[in-house]
């Protein structure tokens, strides 16, 4: 396809898209409407109901659809529900094309008006431009996006540039249970024509540049627990004659990270590849605004003051952050009780390189190291729950290529290459079973407050968001056939 006619056909995508923006946004509005919170057991149907809304799109699409069940899991307290189902859908089987698996999810996190929201979080709601909704942006905006932009080619009865798969799933905010024991399982059959994954389920590092993510931060998240008998003491009885496990407790706390964010876990460094010239200078490139950053998170100061500091240490530098502490008297007022048994919880985001085992053996070492030395009678218990492993990508693979320029020809400029500093669990895993090249392909803007109150995705950003993947299917096409054509050459000579 010489590039006058790729243009050409480029423009006629973007001025369909243009025309029905209308309709796109009516799209997400009766998918914002649906309450698919996965974290609250009481609304679990809903989470059905909205996956069984996405599966009937992507049935209209003309997509063959298989909605597979994962069963029930057990709640804490005892009580089993069922899981969503995970979709499966497929449309096209040219073997001249390349296939290309997109994965989103459909649930949402918890939303009530009187949680701090300007409007009903479930009413989408447009001010001054931007879309406001829970599961606007994370993540109903991003997979509506790029089903509308194929619906584009089958409204405008292009021939489809690529095959498509699609994984959509109803748990990701609940820990997309069941979801890698189905990669596995259908690693050698759904997956195994498939030629790249993509994932729109994050955001830019600005509100105004685009960006493509090729890494992530792992997390191990710990539980250490303190114990002095089986009940709590009044303090005017037992304070001043006991080691408290409050005290002991805090005094762990205290000891692992310093007042400038570095961790004091001996060796917890070992592992982090240095940093070379090369790397550095990927970083001096990027758009990011300190100001707008501090302004969005609504703290006074950074620990660091430059963009360089900052960028490294929430992308390439493990953190240590404190969540809380259970067993502790939280509520309003003073009750004065000594409590018989505390937990404080923290996590460490790890970087690649840094091994989830070795990172557990040098929090437990350090941790009873620590307890050893303030004399104290009482029990101490360290546990990892939950550990999950830094992902990285190829920056100068095809996919990312393509996305290159597809954001250049629809924005107009280059993509920042960006980090994530916290955890993207399904990126890890789609690559570590299938084997297959991931890449994250994000649409929505660092202001857009995912997970939080308010949550929205901008017009602008949900409509060229949706050109962005249009112009994606063409780029990779073309690539694909170029790096097949050129390998079909060399094996004849």
């Amino acid at each position: 396809m010489s590039s006058s006619s790729s243009s050409a056909l480029e423009m006629e995508i973007f001025q369909y898209i243009d025309a029905h923006q209308s309709d796109f946004i009516k799209d997400l509005k009766e998918w914002v409407a649906v309450e698919s919170d996965s974290v609250q057991p009481h609304l679990r149907k809903e989470v059905m109901r909205m996956v069984a809304l996405a599966a009937d799109r992507l049935a209209a699409l003309g997509a063959t659809v298989n909605s597979v069940n994962l069963g029930s899991h057990q709640l804490p307290d005892g009580q089993v529900l069922p899981l969503p189902s995970v979709i499966l859908g497929e449309l096209g089987k040219e073997p001249q094309n390349p296939t290309v698996c997109f994965y989103g999810h459909v649930d949402v996190q918890p939303a009530k008006k009187e949680d701090g929201w300007n409007t009903d979080p479930y009413t989408l709601t447009e001010i001054d431009g931007n879309l406001y909704g829970r599961g606007a942006t994370d993540n109903k905006g991003p997979v509506l996006a790029w089903i509308n932009a194929v619906e584009t080619f089958r409204a405008l009865k292009l021939a489809m540039p690529v095959n498509f798969k699609f994984v959509i799933e109803g748990m990701e905010e609940a820990g997309s249970l069941g979801l890698e024991k189905l990669l596995e399982e259908e690693n050698q059959n759904f997956f195994s024509d498939v030629d790249y994954i993509v994932i729109s389920d994050n955001l830019w590092l600005s509100n105004k540049k685009p960006a493509l993510t090729y890494g992530s931060r792992g997390n191990a998240c710990f539980f250490v627990e303190v114990e002095c008998g089986s009940k709590d003491l009044h303090s005017g009885t037992f304070g001043g004659i006991i080691h408290e496990p409050l005290l002991d407790l805090i005094a762990l706390l205290d000891s692992l990270v310093d007042s400038t964010g570095r961790i004091q876990i001996p060796g917890i460094y070992d592992s982090v590849a240095a940093l070379t010239e090369e790397e550095k200078k990927l970083y001096e490139s990027i758009e990011f605004d300190l100001e707008e950053h501090r302004n969005n998170c609504g703290v006074k100061k950074f620990l660091y003051g430059t963009k360089e500091e900052i960028l490294l240490h929430l992308w390439r530098y493990p953190s240590l952050s404190i969540h809380g502490i259970e067993g502790a008297f939280h509520e309003p007022g003073i009750k004065t009780v000594i409590p018989a048994k505390v937990i404080g919880k923290f996590s460490i985001r790890q970087v690649p390189h840094m091994n989830l085992s070795v990172v557990k053996k040098q929090v437990v070492e350090h941790l009873e190291g620590v307890f050893s030395k303030r004399n104290s009678p009482n029990k101490l218990k360290v546990s990892m729950p939950l550990g999950a492993k830094p992902w990285l990508a190829d920056v100068n693979g095809l996919l990312y290529k393509a996305a290159r320029r597809a954001i250049k020809t629809v924005f107009g400029e280059d993509p920042d290459f960006i980090r994530d500093g916290s955890t993207i669990p399904v990126a890890r895993m789609f690559q570590t079973v299938t084997q297959k090249s991931v890449m994250m392909l994000p649409i929505g803007g660092a202001d857009d407050g995912e997970h939080s109150q308010n949550e929205k995705i901008s017009r602008h950003n949900y409509i060229e968001g949706t050109k962005l993947f249009a112009a994606f299917f063409l780029e990779i096409s073309k690539l694909h056939r170029n790096l097949h054509e050129t390998s079909h050459t060399e094996t004849i000579n």
